[in-house]
């Protein structure tokens, strides 16, 4: 079969980070400039990963029902719909119970867009490219994460009204679905008799991959707050900390953060092709912390948040890449969607909850406290990880027990 190249990845999932991005750096900035709290904008852009973190439990329809391409197409016309809503409700205190309808509405359309990229990425790449196939999709991630920050908010600064920058986002948002056409479809999971079958067959190919040793390790990640980025969530709306004015916000944590966290996702992808891929991923969620308490004692001045918040990307995308190669090394093919998403899903729970511990600890001990924090749950989670990594590999070099 042809292979497409892993560029075609990016697209197909960039309207996924834009989502995202325009949330957590336009429409928070917005916000917070309205007079909404940091710690309620938070809890907001929280919110948005609750269908993140549940979607494992409508993966399997993904899976055994339409095909790939056909859900992705449905899947990005409501989702560049929902981006635009998004911008198009006033951003203020009281509307905020119709943005949580709106977001959490529209990040569940957008989980089976991701469904579908990532059955495709799986099915369409060689076992010796994951790291690299990994990176390129990460890079349209975090690249329309930055995207949708930084272009959103410039746009709605710009424009005339905010609905108009929404309308824009929401335009590009549908154009990637054109990407389609440059990856094959891959062949539909077996008919196995009624649906209710097929799921149970889906979800023993699951537990299949969850008892193996790379699948457990990969599932220990998920849980553990090892390069989480939630920092980035909360830049725009501590942006005043650092004394950073709207333009320097739309261009740190936005257009530059983008770029610089695309080529963090292919920096990283190659290099977890070229070591143990699980190594890898811990040695960037090392950088990370090391990132941000570099970050907590230095200057409160614009140079240094632009500074950092880029020094930040750059590894996030370092971090996402490893990821996305420990699970793809992990899962094999088969129900692809129902594997990924269940480490995805997963994966965001870190994501979430230190988004809430960071506006909690911003809220209670100012900038530094939460940059502290951060590094401090960061650094317990990776001691947690390389001793459970270094007990599993004793137990895997042990003898077969004789017969």
């Amino acid at each position: 079969m042809h292979r497409p190249h892993p560029i075609v990845f990016l697209f197909l999932i960039l309207p996924f980070g834009v989502m995202g991005g325009y949330l957590s750096v336009a429409i928070a900035y917005q916000l917070t400039q309205a007079g909404v709290s940091v710690e309620e904008t938070a809890a907001l852009v929280a919110a948005s990963y609750i269908p993140h973190t549940w979607k494992f439990l409508w993966a399997p329809i993904a899976d055994i029902t339409l095909s790939r391409k056909r859900w992705y197409l449905l899947a990005g016309v409501v989702s560049a719909v929902g981006v635009f809503l998004t911008g198009a409700i006033p951003p203020e205190a009281r509307a905020l119970p119709l943005l949580y309808a709106t977001v959490i509405i529209s990040n569940i359309a957008v989980t089976f867009l991701a469904m579908a990229s990532e059955s495709l990425m799986v099915y369409n790449t060689d076992p010796q490219m994951q790291g690299r196939a990994g990176g390129w999709f990460q890079a349209g991630n975090l690249g329309g994460n930055g995207l949708g920050g930084g272009a959103g908010l410039w746009l709605a600064q710009g424009l005339p009204a905010p609905w108009m920058s929404a309308l824009v986002l929401g335009i590009a948002c549908a154009l990637c679905i054109a990407a389609l056409r440059y990856v094959p479809e891959p062949p539909p999971l077996p008919r196995t008799g009624s649906y209710g079958r097929m799921v149970m067959d889906v979800l023993k190919d699951l537990w299949h991959v969850a008892r193996t040793r790379a699948g457990l390790l990969a599932l220990l990640i998920c849980f553990l707050p090892i390069g989480s980025g939630a920092a980035q969530n909360l830049w725009a709306a501590v942006a005043d900390d650092w004394h950073a004015s709207a333009e320097t916000v739309t261009l740190a944590t936005g257009i530059f953060s983008g770029v610089v966290s695309a080529i963090g996702c292919l920096v990283g992808g190659y290099g977890s092709d070229r070591i143990d891929r699980k190594l890898a991923y811990a040695l960037y969620g090392l950088l990370m912390a090391l990132s941000t308490i570099a970050m907590a004692f230095a200057p409160r001045t614009q140079a240094m948040y632009i500074v950092f918040t880029l020094v930040y990307a750059f590894i996030q995308g370092l971090t996402y890449a490893g990821f996305t190669a420990v699970v793809l090394e992990a899962i094999g093919l088969g129900a692809a969607a129902t594997k990924y998403n269940v480490y995805a899903s997963l994966s965001n729970m870190p994501i979430a909850y230190m988004t809430v511990v960071d506006g909690w600890a911003h809220g209670r001990w100012g900038a530094s406290g939460f940059l502290l924090a951060e590094s401090a749950i960061g650094l317990a989670g990776l001691a947690v990880f390389v001793v459970c990594a270094t007990v599993a590999s004793r137990r895997g070099r042990r003898p077969a027990r004789a017969i």
